[in-house]
């Protein structure tokens, strides 16, 4: 895989260039008047409201960083089966959680991003996930209890063709009480015959109930429609604390070492450390010193997992991460060096790279590969290569080598942060990016594909955190000149640490 993507990029290397003298060179005020003039060229081009917007300018905080607020965060909750993954699917508009008539194969993602009426806010699927039939009531109102806790609206779906059941009364005392809004969602009416099955929820006595089907979309605007009415713009969960120490979450699957590395860095026992996997049960969100100056360690272990069966860890796990990331700004992603990088492993730093927040890599139980037994010099040789297979695509985050027991180079943990955090809020000047690229183009052009060679008209950086730049073209850009693109950005400019998200504009010239 690594292999193909570097093959990909090398057919627009073209050899040794010299875009980094030429860019060293580089009369900044001549850059800006030529970034002027491209600009000015787009004028030719179709152009839409959101393209006038970016070009307008950015809204920048005093120290020229962009701060995004917190999307607001609208979690679904339901027994299995009744279509919160077609509901989820639905409210984006596109085919993303899996839906199958089995119940509960919800699994991995639980975070999406979604939009309605020009409001972006986060949408969370709690899954249907029942463990077994005698625990569904636990598992339903442990659920309904993430939910509530992680969001600003509850969507509570209930079967309307089955009715209220036990366990949809048990989990309505739960949210009668949150003092959230909740909107109780009547699915499967799918024409106005079947309308009076929903009228019939009224006694859960939680208001009206919205009559939908989420199969073929009917009543959906009308329930987005009143959701938006209570959403507020910047969400009261998942709130971006500006100044203040800076966020790190700590991740990792069960058992590396995430509870020794926080009680080290904290300086004393905060929380409870036993070779049961999945131990951490009690909210850990605490302000701590490192390196001379203080970091709020996000809460990972904040969703009290009360449901104590193996086949539900993994998806709390996955609730608890993406709850980690929404509140930090870079993740410390521990890895066990002692045990081969698992496919979970990978997971939890495609969640990161997905949150688009910055990454460290932290390889934890370093002190074990340091003794001269053969079988630890085995696995340091195979572990270089996992690194180098399975987190090709994260080549450019710092990795640090520590013991969280013994407290062994934890001091090299802090200028990792930092440097990750500064590339996370690292701008480059519009007129130095459209040098970059132009440099670049003439020295690497895109081949001609189907006749035709796409331009770049215009580049600008749209924001920061994580970096995320903009290309005015003239036709899609291949995948891979889009990645060559990046990692000559990354080669010269560093951005270690943080994604970099390229996103193209492909626009046609205006019919005279």
């Amino acid at each position: 895989m690594a292999s193909d993507t570097r093959d990909a990029e090398e057919e627009y290397e073209g050899g040794e260039d010299r875009l980094a003298e030429n860019l060293a060179d580089l009369d900044e005020e001549l850059a800006e008047q030529r970034a002027t003039a491209l600009r000015a060229g787009l004028e030719d081009y179709e152009l839409d409201d959101d393209d006038a917007a970016l070009l307008e300018g950015l809204a920048l905080g005093e120290d020229g960083i962009e701060y995004l607020p917190a999307l607001p965060v609208v979690a679904i909750v339901g027994r299995p089966n009744v279509g919160k993954s077609a509901l989820v699917n639905r409210i984006l508009g596109r085919r993303e959680a899996v839906v199958e008539d089995t119940p509960g194969v919800t699994r991995d993602r639980v975070t999406y991003k979604a939009e309605w009426m020009d409001r972006r806010f986060s949408l969370v699927d709690t899954g249907g996930w029942e463990p077994d039939a005698k625990g569904i009531d636990r598992s339903v109102a442990a659920q309904a209890e993430v939910a509530i806790d992680l969001c600003d609206v509850v969507l509570f779906v209930v079967d309307a063709m089955v009715g209220a059941t036990s366990t949809d009364e048990h989990v309505v005392k739960l949210l009668r009480k949150s003092g959230k809004p909740v909107f109780l969602v009547a699915n499967k009416i799918d024409d106005s015959r079947q309308e009076p099955e929903a009228a019939a929820l009224w006694n859960l006595g939680l208001g009206e109930p919205y009559p939908v089907s989420a199969i073929h979309g009917r009543g959906v605007a009308d329930l987005l429609d009143a959701i938006m009415k209570v959403l507020p713009e910047v969400s009261a969960v998942a709130k971006q604390e500006i100044g203040g120490p800076r966020r790190v979450a700590i991740l990792g699957r069960p058992n590396v070492g995430k509870s020794s590395l926080l009680n080290k860095a904290a300086g004393e026992e905060r929380v409870v450390v036993n070779d049961l996997a999945g131990t951490t049960r009690d909210p850990v969100d605490e302000v701590v010193e490192l390196g001379g100056r203080l970091w709020r360690l996000v809460d990972t272990a904040g969703i009290r997992r009360r449901v104590h069966l193996q086949q539900g860890a993994d998806f709390y796990a996955s609730l608890r991460t993406s709850a980690a990331l929404e509140k930090a700004e870079v993740a410390v992603v521990v890895l066990d060096v002692s045990e081969p990088i698992s496919e979970q492993d990978v997971r939890i730093i495609d969640l990161v790279l997905e949150s688009g927040r910055a990454l460290v890599l932290a390889f934890n139980k370093w002190d074990v590969l340091n003794t001269p037994h053969y079988e630890d010099i085995e696995r340091r040789r195979y572990l270089e290569r996992e690194i180098e297979q399975d987190l090709a695509h994260v080549a450019w985050a710092p990795r640090v080598n520590i013991s969280a027991r013994t407290g062994r180079h934890l001091d090299k943990l802090v200028p990792a942060l930092e440097t990750a955090l500064e590339s996370w809020d690292q701008r480059i000047p519009t007129g130095k990016f459209n040098a970059f690229l132009s440099e670049l183009v003439n020295e690497h052009p895109h081949p001609v594909r189907g006749g035709k060679q796409p331009r770049i008209l215009f580049g600008t950086q749209a924001s920061t955190r994580p970096p995320t730049f903009v290309l005015f073209t003239t036709g899609f850009l291949d995948p891979g000149y889009r990645r060559f693109i990046q990692r000559r950005l990354r080669e010269l400019y560093g951005f270690e640490g943080s994604p970099i998200v390229i996103n193209m504009r492909v626009r046609e010239r205006r019919q005279r």
